[in-house]
């Protein structure tokens, strides 16, 4: 056993326990926590299959930015643990028939009448020089070029709707006006001097007028 298939057997392992963790633990934010380790051990796996554009980008992505996300919200919200057992039990039955019916699914298709690996060639070894970013580069932006445009476009779309439901004006909401505010010139629109006439103060007859501290009673 070379030591490949060590590091395979290693990673693989801990993914699958990972795995497991994410979707046994109780507490929201140590699934999380395991889901990231999942998707870091999964990024190894792809290094050793010399795609290590998709390792790094998993990791940066997925780990970097959209887990560390999802582990500030989940820290964020009031989670009642309660009502999340209640609804774990609830649907316990349907998610085991949807993991019994996925399992089905994937011993047909991995198994070795479908997907046998005597059906396929050895891949050949590649070079020292041989970059398997640049490769995918060339394939993506000449042979799937219009569907990358396509995907691009669509997340465009996206994301200028989510930052228009954002900004749309709500009656109970307060927000600022930056072109009105940008508008205003200085004297009345800064500052507005109000002057009123002074009124004595009248000390009701029940209350005693406190005298004035004199020089020598002052320290």
């Amino acid at each position: 056993m070379g030591f490949e298939k060590v590091l395979f057997y290693v990673f693989g392992g801990i993914a699958v326990i990972a795995a497991a963790m994410v979707v046994t633990r109780r507490n929201p934010v140590h699934a999380v926590l395991y889901l990231v380790l999942t998707f870091v051990t999964s990024a190894m796996l792809w290094m050793l299959l010399e795609a290590e554009f998709l390792a790094i980008v998993l990791v940066l992505v997925y780990v970097g930015a959209v887990m560390v996300l999802f582990l500030f919200v989940v820290m964020m919200l009031d989670i009642d643990v309660a009502a999340m057992r209640a609804q774990f039990i609830r649907y316990l039955p349907l998610g085991l028939l949807i993991a019994v019916i996925m399992l089905v699914e994937i011993f047909l298709v991995l198994g070795p009448d479908t997907f046998g690996l005597e059906q396929f060639a050895k891949p050949e070894a590649r070079p020292a020089d041989y970059s398997n970013t640049s490769e995918l580069g060339m394939v993506l932006y000449t042979v799937y070029m219009y569907p990358f445009e396509i995907a691009a476009v669509i997340l465009l779309v996206a994301i200028v709707a989510a930052i228009r439901l954002t900004l749309r004006r709500r009656p109970d909401t307060k927000y600022q006006d930056p072109s009105r505010q940008v508008r205003v010139k200085k004297g009345p629109d800064r500052v507005r001097v109000v002057k009123m006439p002074a009124e004595p103060r009248v000390i009701p007859s029940n209350v005693q007028a406190t005298p004035a501290p004199s020089e020598a009673e002052i320290p």
